[in-house]
């Protein structure tokens, strides 16, 4: 096959194609790294990337096929990573220039997770600052004159242009889910505590969530699945068997799927494209999608969601304004300067309401698989100053429930826009088995 065949498979056929024998570990790394060639200067989604370090890991990864070894889930499948997660063999300079030429002595937990598994870590994608702020230089695939989202800005783009079939994110607002829609592909949050985020920039302990990027929903199960487990240094997470992502989003329901389309508290402020696509699939799912209201506390949700993010943001993030307050963004300077004036009795009834609000999920999930909501407010928003209104994901993310986008609209102006799907908590596995039931029931 040639280069740029192999750039237009999905993650689960080269993987497959991989293992097989009939590519390898190198050809499928040199393709990448050609398409990086072809588009990088218009996208600029890589911030590190090494070509020979690449093809060294590819190189050893075919040896090892030669010798006979055994294969992980993984193999031979360049990664992209956010550059606010360690990895010790390149910077780790999280998007500010406090950290330029940071060099981690160890990989973060994923990515170690990742080596495990066989992949090639292929190099680091461009992030906002601190994940947070400042957006950084990347642009919109589908048109370089619009944002590509954020903060997982590189990983998104580079994914959505074939320069690596698979990379992580993570997410705090909207960083998976937004970019995701913006770019047109798949992007999964799981459940918050199911990956351990050692060795990942940490800005909120209560909200931060690594996700995963890739072209399909087999693709995002396949490279999360690794990913799960338990670390005592996150105590967010817990000992528990690890789901069958892959065996599930390849499977299909026991019984027809049901789906509760929400409306969130911010809906009147989405654009016309976003009200007449989703007009369009309730009517096209029939009687697989029945209306729901969520309940009246989701109201505040998003400003809950956003208190919590300064105030831990203003605690995790209090070295870099030691260091050199001048030296970030006017607009994170702000963050954390409000971050400081929350008071405790405000964080902590803001902590009380995740609880409070999955209780509220819990009779939409006992008569739903999944909700059916919005992605973003509309299409990637023109320019590169802003990256996009997280709106339509902060709830979820405060709510630390599974969420996962799929690329099933178009906007008036051609550019892509995802539909949401929103699980209970620790309902990944069934989350994306519904996904694929959601895409191929629309393709049909």
């Amino acid at each position: 096959m040639s280069a740029d065949d192999l750039t237009l498979l999905d993650a689960l056929s080269l993987r497959d194609r991989l293992a097989a024998g009939e590519v390898s570990a190198r050809a499928l790394v040199d393709a990448c790294l050609a398409r990086i060639d072809a588009r990088e200067p218009e996208v600029q989604a890589w911030v590190s990337l090494d070509p020979d370090h690449a093809r060294a890991q590819a190189d050893a990864l075919d040896r090892h096929r030669a010798a006979g070894g055994d294969l992980g889930p993984l193999h031979g499948l360049p990664v992209a990573i956010k550059d606010v997660i360690d990895t010790a063999d390149m910077p780790t300079e999280n998007g500010t220039v406090l950290d330029a030429g940071r060099q981690p002595a160890e990989d973060a937990f994923c990515v170690a997770r990742l080596r495990q598994a066989g992949a090639v870590i292929l190099g680091k994608t461009v992030t906002a600052e601190l994940a947070s702020q400042a957006p950084g230089v990347t642009r919109n695939p589908h048109n370089a004159g619009h944002t590509p989202g954020g903060s997982s800005s590189g990983s998104a783009a580079a994914v959505a242009c074939g320069m690596a079939p698979l990379a992580l994110g993570t997410q705090t607002g909207g960083s998976v889910i937004r970019p995701a829609s913006f770019c047109g592909i798949v992007g999964f949050k799981p459940s918050f505590g199911a990956l351990p985020r050692p060795g990942v920039l940490l800005q909120s302990q209560t909200l931060d969530t690594v996700g995963v990027f890739a072209s399909t929903v087999e693709g995002v199960a396949l490279a999360a699945e690794p990913l799960y487990g338990f670390d005592t240094a996150d105590p967010s997470t817990a000992p528990r068997a690890t789901p069958r992502l892959l065996g599930a989003a390849r499977g299909e329901p026991p019984t027809r799927p049901k789906l509760a389309f929400v409306r969130p508290p911010a809906w009147p402020d989405a654009e016309p494209d976003t009200h007449e696509g989703f007009a369009r699939i309730v009517a096209a799912l029939g009687d697989d999608c029945v209306a729901a209201d969520l309940p009246a506390a989701f109201a505040e949700a998003d400003a809950q969601r956003l208190l919590i993010n300064r105030a831990e943001a203003a605690k995790h993030y209090r070295r870099y304004v030691e260091r050199g307050r001048d030296k970030l963004s006017q607009s994170m300077q702000d963050l954390l300067a409000e971050g400081e004036k929350i008071t405790a009795a405000d964080y902590l009834r803001a902590l009380d309401a995740r609880a409070v609000l999955n209780a509220g999920l819990a009779g939409i999930f006992e008569r739903c698989d999944a909700i059916l909501t919005p992605a973003t407010l509309g299409p990637a928003p023109k320019g590169i100053e802003s990256t996009g209104n997280p709106v339509f994901n902060s709830l979820w993310t405060l709510c630390g429930t599974p969420c996962v986008t799929l690329p099933l609209l178009t906007a008036s102006n051609g550019l892509p826009m995802g539909v949401q799907l929103v699980g209970p908590r620790g309902g990944d596995a069934r989350l994306l088995r519904t996904a694929r039931w959601l895409m191929t029931r629309l393709a049909a």
